[in-house]
């Protein structure tokens, strides 16, 4: 008779034919899911009688900012999965919840995959929460994800706190099309060489750094985005001592570097996207020009563009007699 165990902290329980044959195959799909990091297809339905995996947004400083739902989630789920156990508990003890914590953070997340997914696959709810903010933005979280996906477990977001969104919606740069890159590398050689394939990119460019590395990052960005670029500098969002700078480039890496207090804390770094060139004056002006030939004479048509384009109305006017003659 085939049999396993489960256990993972809990007392063990064991499963024999079917059932053991099917969270057999559970932990293999987990581990595949694993070694390989590739998205699996998610199934149309669920696993019915599993659990839920809550994907649970918590303060990025501000604990006031942590949403009624997800208070409610955290109080009802059976175990909370966290980057960082001692930060966990200072945030549920504050907010009187009691809850057993497990460990899952970028070195031993693949190690604790078959338990949490053997959790809920028994029923269990599971929230999964970030140092702060929102999990899998720069945090661990995605083969967890990934492999309860893969299993046809349910995932459901509980949306909240994000430096990232918090940092566009005060920066006062564009936000309809942005490009979250995350930390740039550490050393400089690389780190303009990052910055160098990037260079041309339109949309708002959105970075984290860390506070050791901003001024040298900053100094980076402006040699190699331009001096001019239009950027910003968030600091400690939420916090006491919240900062937001607006300016170019070369302006944030100066203030940031005078200022040893503007060198302490969590920074989200914003850089305004390349400016797309006008349309060539020239086109618009044939264009116009065109146009006009078909309901007025060439002198008209001539004056009429010179007046909008501010190009010499005797050239337009032989322009206009060459297509004539055409």
């Amino acid at each position: 008779m085939l049999g396993c165990w489960v256990g993972g902290g809990r007392e063990p329980r064991k499963y024999t034919g079917a059932e053991a044959a099917a969270r057999k195959k559970l932990f293999e799909v987990s581990r595949c899911c694993v070694l390989s990091l590739k998205p699996l297809p998610m199934s149309d339905a669920c696993v019915r009688g599993a659990g839920t995996l809550f994907v649970v947004a918590t303060p990025i400083g501000n604990r006031a900012d942590i949403s009624e739902r997800a208070i409610n989630v955290l109080r009802s789920v059976a175990v909370v999965a966290a980057e960082d156990t001692r930060r966990a508990h200072s945030l549920l003890q504050h907010l009187g919840v009691r809850k057993p914590l497990l460990s899952l953070h970028e070195h031993n997340e693949s190690a604790r995959l078959p338990d949490v997914l053997a959790r809920l696959a028994d029923g269990d709810d599971v929230a999964l929460i970030a140092d702060a903010g929102t999990p899998l933005i720069s945090d661990p979280g995605f083969r967890l994800v990934n492999a309860a996906h893969a299993q046809a477990l349910r995932v459901s977001p509980v949306p909240g706190p994000s430096a990232v969104l918090a940092a566009l919606s005060v920066a006062g740069l564009p936000t309809d099309r942005f490009v979250f890159e995350g930390f740039p590398p550490a050393k400089s050689a690389a780190r303009r060489r990052w910055f160098e394939a990037r260079a041309a990119q339109d949309a708002t460019l959105v970075l984290l750094e860390a506070s050791h590395r901003i001024v040298s990052c900053l100094q980076d960005a402006a040699a190699v985005f331009g001096a001019q670029r239009p950027a910003a500098v968030t600091r400690e969002l939420t916090k006491r001592f919240e900062t937001v700078m607006r300016g170019t480039l070369a302006d944030m890496a100066e203030r940031v570097a005078a200022d040893p207090d503007q060198q302490k804390g969590e920074f989200v770094i914003l850089v305004g996207g390349v400016r797309q060139p006008a349309p060539s004056q020239s086109v618009d002006a044939d264009r116009l020009l065109r146009e006009l030939l078909d309901v007025i004479g060439p002198s008209k048509a001539a004056q009429v563009v010179a007046r909008c384009t501010g190009q010499d109305r005797k050239a337009l006017y032989r322009t206009a007699l060459s297509w004539r003659a055409d």
